[in-house]
């Protein structure tokens, strides 16, 4: 069985340390990217600059509150371009404001996470997208 390709779009290093964590407790093959901001992302998408020989992602975990372009923009930037937009976006991001939610969904997110402020809640929520995105969901090739 082929790696299950993650990008996580995440500017919050904690945040990524518990991702990792949470994914490296699995039994299934996981091969993660990890980016930092919005920009970063969208050069990975394109496979420009230091990304060149980067692989599109089977799901993408994007947080909303990211330095140079927010989640919300690479999610419309995802979500509107023909060649990415079959690609299944988590929201996984601190907010929980009812614009952020809408707003997210208005641009086609595939679901929006809050995430938990306790280690084991958010480890448990990272279990959760594992088995249900992963296990369960079949996604696009």
């Amino acid at each position: 069985m082929k790696p299950i390709r993650i990008l996580l779009v995440e500017d919050n290093e904690g945040d990524i340390v518990l991702t990792r964590e949470a994914f490296e407790d699995s039994r299934i093959l996981i091969d993660m990217s990890v980016v930092k901001d919005g920009k970063l992302a969208i050069d990975f998408l394109n496979k420009e600059g230091e990304f060149s020989d980067a692989q599109l992602p089977d799901i993408i975990l994007l947080d909303v509150n990211l330095p140079k372009r927010n989640g919300h923009e690479v999610l419309h930037y995802i979500k509107t371009n023909e060649s990415l937009k079959q690609i299944p976006v988590i929201m996984l991001t601190t907010s929980s404001s009812a614009n952020d939610i809408n707003l997210s969904y208005k641009n086609y997110a595939n679901c929006f996470i809050t995430k938990p402020v306790e280690v084991q809640e958010f480890l448990n929520v990272v279990a959760t997208i594992e088995k249900f995105w992963i296990l369960i969901v079949k996604l696009p090739t």
